[in-house]
């Protein structure tokens, strides 16, 4: 089932876009571009005012954006040594303008600073400073993928398709983190052989499919924590852990005695 809708922001503004849950297109209107976007990326664009007209390619579609204004995102960025001087000149002189033509994947350490803005377990003051926070920390973290993109070679993903199914396998994690499927399972939900997308996934997010899921889970259940009156052995119920315990142990490991 496809859907068509159309998203409109007026004034100057640095938007800092995620694509968090399933597939479409979309046609920037501002840039003259249109893009064909499988799973979970990110990108930071620029224009006088935003035109999208969006075309679900999956039943539901879930989307994250940060917006900047232009004089803020220019003094955080200011620095000539780096990657994206381009983008930033740009905006300087309002143009309309992608921080990469190469979208970013969204990693563990980007998607956990997601969860935690969406989780948010402030209130009134409290939240607005909190989501200040982790705002700036979600920019770093992109900005530091778009210059690591920049270097980075590939050795086991050699063409689109195939990163594609990558970041099909992590959205199919994402979806199955109370019930992990098997690597051969994600193969073949995915249309990929084990050996390449067990390099693949990690040559793209720097982390195993399933040291990627222990990841996911662990910040989960930290967020949990935070915000319900759950002990850590329920939450690794809830989760669909064999060993609560190990878990536990986990648990304790990266975040100390809960």
């Amino acid at each position: 089932m496809y859907r068509n809708y159309q998203q409109r922001v007026m004034r100057k503004t640095v938007r800092l876009h995620f694509g968090l849950v399933g597939d479409y297109r979309f046609k920037y209107s501002q840039l003259n571009r249109s893009f064909d976007l499988p799973g979970g990326h990110h990108n930071i664009m620029y224009s006088k005012g935003i035109d999208l007209l969006i075309e679900n390619k999956t039943d539901t579609i879930e989307t994250l954006g940060v917006k900047f204004p232009p004089a803020v995102f220019l003094e955080l960025v200011r620095d000539e040594r780096l990657p994206w001087q381009n983008f930033s000149a740009a905006i300087a002189q309002g143009k309309g303008a992608l921080i990469s033509n190469t979208w970013g994947s969204i990693s563990i350490s980007i998607q956990q600073i997601i969860d935690q803005i969406l989780r948010n377990p402030y209130h009134d003051r409290m939240e607005q400073i909190y989501v200040q926070a982790k705002t700036l920390e979600l920019l770093v973290l992109c900005l530091n993928d778009y210059r690591n993109k920049s270097k980075q070679s590939y050795k086991y993903l050699h063409s689109k398709s195939q990163k594609e199914k990558v970041v099909a396998a992590r959205d199919y994690l994402n979806q199955n983190l109370t019930d992990p499927p098997s690597l051969r399972e994600v193969a073949r939900a995915v249309g990929m052989n084990e050996f390449k997308l067990k390099y693949g996934f990690k040559e793209m997010f720097g982390s195993t499919l399933f040291g990627y899921l222990r990841e996911r889970r662990l910040e989960l259940a930290k967020q949990e924590l935070i915000s319900t009156d759950k002990n850590i052995m329920t939450i690794a119920l809830d989760l669909g852990c064999a060993s609560p315990q190990h878990f536990h142990t986990q648990f304790k490991k990266r975040y100390g005695e809960k």
